[in-house]
């Protein structure tokens, strides 16, 4: 996979190819050396005109803070997606290459980002991310950007970072992991919170956060392993994990006991009795009818 990132901080990020910055450390770092991804960072300034290399300007309509230039990231986009900084030429370029590449634009004014987005995001060949600052980008650039190519704004939640890098470096890490070759066990991956199993539609550990976790030593100030876990026993084990996994989910994320509920047809086809008998217990009765807490 290819990943072109554009934004005026490129140092954020490092040097990934020698194994320095978020994206040059641990597996996803190692999946870069061995040329498995390959990270280019831009520096939006590069395409400024003006002797300082402005990429912001004053809000029309009034209002606080800056918002950047359009006509700068135009001209980034059209070069780093064609190579060529002709913005009319660009055009048919654009729309040659738009199945192989996907812009994603971080902002808090974006689509909640999930693990079904980053499941998605693996399955390109190419993303282009464009990390924005101030009060965000020229709202015509999105709009023009989506004429040529597949474009996502997306949201990593409800906050405000100072600029869209740290964002990238979260999407990054979300969407890389899912790579063939780039985790050590696959399985990890498809067993964490919201993948759960093979994350497919009818699993039943699909949408529900991952439960605890325990490894040696057995005894630990006082506190002892689950015994299920030392029983050898695979099918209590898997139980006692879906269990505990439905007991975490209601505690900590109602709202998607609430969807796993009320989304299925039957109230919640995907649910047995003792699933069942487990969300009554924390507060989520299930009687076969679409329902919320």
């Amino acid at each position: 996979m290819r990943v072109d990132i554009i934004t005026i901080f490129p140092d954020y990020f490092g040097t990934p190819a020698k194994g320095a910055g978020p994206l040059g450390v641990s597996l996803i770092g190692k999946a870069a050396a061995r040329g498995e991804l390959d990270f280019r960072l831009h520096d939006l300034r590069k395409w400024a005109t003006d002797v300082h290399h402005t990429v912001d300007d004053t809000p029309f309509g009034g209002g606080p803070g800056m918002v950047m230039k359009p006509d700068v990231w135009g001209a980034a986009l059209d070069d780093v997606l064609t190579g060529t900084g002709a913005v009319a030429a660009a055009s048919a370029a654009s729309a040659a290459c738009a199945p192989l590449a996907r812009l994603i634009v971080p902002t808090p004014s974006g689509t909640p980002f999930t693990q079904g987005h980053a499941a998605a995001y693996a399955a390109e060949r190419r993303l282009v991310f464009a990390c924005g600052r101030y009060e965000g980008i020229d709202s015509r650039v999105v709009a023009d950007a989506r004429s040529a190519m597949a474009v996502d704004e997306v949201s990593i939640g409800d906050y405000v970072l100072a600029g869209g890098e740290a964002a990238v470096c979260v999407i990054l890490e979300a969407v890389c992991r899912l790579l063939p070759g780039v985790w050590g066990n696959e399985q990890s991956a498809a067993d964490d919170s919201f993948g759960g199993g093979t994350g497919e539609e009818g699993d039943p550990m699909r949408g529900l956060l991952e439960g605890p976790v325990y490894t040696r030593p057995r005894s630990w100030r006082g506190r002892e392993v689950p015994p299920v876990l030392l029983s050898g026993d695979h099918k209590a084990i898997a139980r006692w994990r879906r269990d505990e996994a439905l007991r975490r989910t209601a505690a900590v994320r109602p709202d998607l006991v609430s969807q796993m509920i009320s989304g299925t047809a039957g109230g919640a086809a995907i649910l047995d009795a003792r699933d069942r008998t487990v969300l009554a217990e924390a507060g989520f009765p299930v009687d076969g009818e679409s329902m919320a807490h």
